[in-house]
C-alpha cells in the first residue's frame, strides 16, 4: 500500500477520457478541461472533436446530467499535459457558451418539457354527461349483441341490457345520489386540485428558473458540494485487479467524488476556485 502521487494517479487515469468527461459533465463536476484557444478553436484539433460536438456535449452535460465521451479521439494524450492550465480554459469557454442563443434555446426546451400538467377535475354537469353517454353506449352495444345472439345466449344479454338501462335511468335522474354527493364535494376537490397544481408549478419554477444562468448556478453549487474535502493523499490498494481505497469511508463515497479524486488536486482545486468566483458573479 502506498499513497497516491501524480504518477500513480496517472495510472488510474490511463483510459485518458476522465478529464474531458468531467468537463462535459458540468452537472456532476463543473470543471476539468483541455488546452484551448477560444477564439481560434485550435483546442478542437488537439482534442480531435468539432466545435459542434463540443457544444453538444457541454449542453447535454449541464442539462441532461450525464457523461458522454464518445468521439473524443485524443483525450488520452491531453491528460499527459498541463492539467492545471487546461482546466481554466474550457471553464472559460463553458462560461461563455451558457450565454449563447443555442444554449438558451436548448434550456428553454428542457424547461418546457418538464412543465407540470394540471389534472382536470370534472364539474358535476360534466360527470353527469359522461355517465349518461357511457350508459347509452352500453345499452346500444348490448342491444346489438342481443340481436345477433343465439337462443342460448339471449337470456344473458337480456339481463345485461336490463342492468344497463337501469344504470342509464339512474344517471339521467335529477336526484342521482352519486352526482349529488359529488356536487357537494366538488368545490373542495377543485380547490385542492388547484393548490396542488400551483405547488407543482412553484417547484418547477424553482428547479427550472426562467434565466438559464440560474439553472447553471445550481450545477455550479452542486460541483462545489460534491468536490468538498477530498483527500487527494488517500491511500489506494489493489483487490481482485481493481484499485480501491484503503479507507472504507472513501470507498463508500459516490462516483462523482471518486471521479474528482481521480482527476487530481491539480484539476479540482483550480476548478473549484474558478467556480467559486463564477458563483460570486451570478446575482
Amino acid at each position: 500500500m502506498k499513497k497516491t502521487n501524480s504518477n500513480n494517479r496517472g495510472e488510474v487515469l490511463r483510459t485518458g477520457t476522465i478529464i474531458f468527461a468531467l468537463v462535459v459533465t458540468i452537472t456532476s463536476l463543473f470543471s476539468f478541461s483541455i488546452s484551448i484557444d477560444i477564439k481560434t478553436g485550435d483546442f478542437l484539433k488537439e482534442l480531435g472533436i468539432t466545435k459542434m460536438e463540443t457544444d453538444k456535449k457541454i449542453t447535454n452535460s449541464i442539462l441532461g446530467g450525464y457523461i458522454n465521451t464518445d468521439g473524443i479521439k485524443n483525450a488520452k494524450n491531453i491528460v499527459i499535459g498541463n492539467r492545471t492550465a487546461v482546466v481554466k480554459d474550457l471553464l472559460v469557454y463553458t462560461k461563455q457558451y451558457v450565454h449563447s442563443d443555442a444554449f438558451k434555446k436548448e434550456y428553454a426546451s428542457l424547461k418546457e418539457s418538464h412543465k407540470p400538467t394540471q389534472y382536470k377535475v370534472e364539474t358535476p354537469d360534466e360527470m353527469r354527461k359522461t355517465n349518461i353517454e357511457t350508459y347509452k353506449k352500453s345499452v346500444a352495444e348490448t342491444e346489438g349483441y342481443l340481436k345477433k345472439a343465439d337462443a342460448s345466449m339471449k337470456p344473458v344479454f337480456e339481463q345485461s341490457l336490463a342492468e344497463s338501462k337501469k344504470l342509464l335511468k339512474e344517471a339521467e335522474s335529477p336526484t342521482n345520489k352519486v352526482i349529488a354527493n359529488y356536487t357537494k364535494n366538488y368545490p373542495e376537490l377543485a380547490k385542492s386540485n388547484q393548490q396542488s397544481y400551483e405547488k407543482e408549478l412553484q417547484k418547477w419554477e424553482t428547479q427550472y428558473p426562467t434565466n438559464q444562468i440560474m439553472f447553471v448556478k445550481q450545477r455550479l453549487q452542486q460541483f462545489l458540494n460534491e468536490t468538498n474535502n477530498i483527500d487527494f493523499a488517500a491511500e489506494l490498494t489493489t483487490k481482485n485487479g481493481k484499485k480501491i481505497f484503503v479507507n472504507n469511508a472513501y470507498e463508500s463515497k459516490g462516483s462523482r467524488w471518486k471521479m474528482a479524486f481521480r482527476a487530481g488536486k491539480e484539476v479540482v482545486e483550480p476548478a473549484r476556485a474558478f467556480v467559486e468566483q463564477w458563483l460570486a458573479e451570478i446575482k
